[in-house]
């Protein structure tokens, strides 16, 4: 038993040697194994997680159910709502019906001081539409009908005068309205001159709005011919308005001839005005002739002049007042 063979020995060493060279390599694979089991742990724990969580991340979205449930119930919000706008409008248009109803019955009170006519004649009409079956009656009745009605009826304020005389009667005359116009007597007393014996004189004449005194470059001159002589000269340009006549408290120019009246006519200067051809307005103060309906009139150029009516006086004017035999000639002296 105590020998041993090298041979012996030498496999023994070899399977020392083997056996120590084995334990290393098993606690390697025992560790492999190991991280193997743990891998598949983790892997089977991280798979249980994400389905975990898939299935909440599902649970969250809706389902096709809860789709159907909401539309349901959106549709019935809609109905509702619907619903709710038919009876606001249902509501309106009673209120607009009554409100029609009130101002029909308030119109149909008003009229009631016409002895309901109106009322009387809708309500045959309404009848006439809604009762189709009733017959109408013939035009011959109906035309007398209407007679009777406008004879009741009686005629209009513009009517009275014809069916007074279609019934033999006289029209009425008709009132005499106010007349707001100038009556001419508080200028007939503003425009009197007092003499010194206390009688008063009454003018005849009054200046219009236009009297201007004419332009100091137009030097109008009245002539006096007595035959062939001048018998005076008179400057037309010193005021508006020139009264001629007997009276010698008053005019401004005197003629003494017993044909000629106390106020017998006037020359009066107006200011006009025209457009020329381009439009423009141009003013002008002209010398014009009136006469104050006089006894024995008066003459321009041979011609009588019409009552209280002006005419304009040109350049070389002749004019005449009553029978008396002077001439007035008018002149305008030429500009420089």
């Amino acid at each position: 038993m105590g020998d041993h063979s090298p041979r012996q020995d030498s496999q023994r060493s070899r399977s020392t040697k083997h056996d120590r060279n084995r334990e290393p390599r098993d606690g390697a694979e025992d560790r492999k194994r190991k991280h193997r089991e743990e891998d598949t742990e983790r892997g089977s724990s991280y798979r249980t997680r994400s389905r975990e969580r898939g299935h909440r991340r599902r649970s969250r979205s809706p389902t096709g159910r809860d789709r159907s449930r909401d539309r349901d119930r959106d549709r019935e919000r809609r109905r509702e709502r619907d619903g709710h706008r038919d009876r606001d409008r249902d509501h309106r248009s009673h209120r607009d019906r009554s409100a029609e109803r009130d101002s029909r019955k308030r119109r149909d009170d008003g009229d009631s001081d016409n002895g309901g006519r109106d009322r009387r004649r809708r309500h045959r009409s309404s009848e006439g539409r809604h009762s189709p079956s009733r017959p109408s009656p013939p035009r011959e009745a109906r035309s007398d009908s209407q007679r009777n009605l406008v004879k009741h009826r009686g005629p209009l304020p513009s009517q009275d005068d014809s069916f007074a005389v279609s019934n033999g009667g006289e029209p009425e005359k008709p009132k005499e309205k106010p007349n707001f116009g100038n009556s001419g007597a508080l200028a007939a007393a503003s425009n009197s001159v007092t003499q010194a014996d206390g009688t008063t004189i009454t003018l005849k004449y009054h200046e219009p709005a236009e009297a201007r005194k004419p332009s100091p470059r137009d030097e109008w001159k009245l002539f006096v011919f007595k035959g062939e002589d001048i018998v005076d000269t008179i400057d037309l340009g010193s005021r508006s308005c020139w009264l001629v006549g007997r009276e010698q408290a008053v005019v401004d120019l005197l003629a003494e001839h017993p044909s000629i009246s106390k106020q017998h006519a006037v020359i009066q200067f107006r200011y006009t005005e025209k457009r020329n051809e381009f439009g423009d307005k141009i003013g002008r103060v002209k010398p014009y002739l009136i006469d104050l309906e006089s006894a024995n009139g008066t003459m321009l150029n041979g011609d009588k002049v019409p009552e209280s009516r002006y005419l304009e006086l040109r350049n070389k004017d002749m004019v005449q007042f009553g029978s008396s035999t002077r001439e007035y000639v008018l002149m305008l002296a030429p500009r420089a």
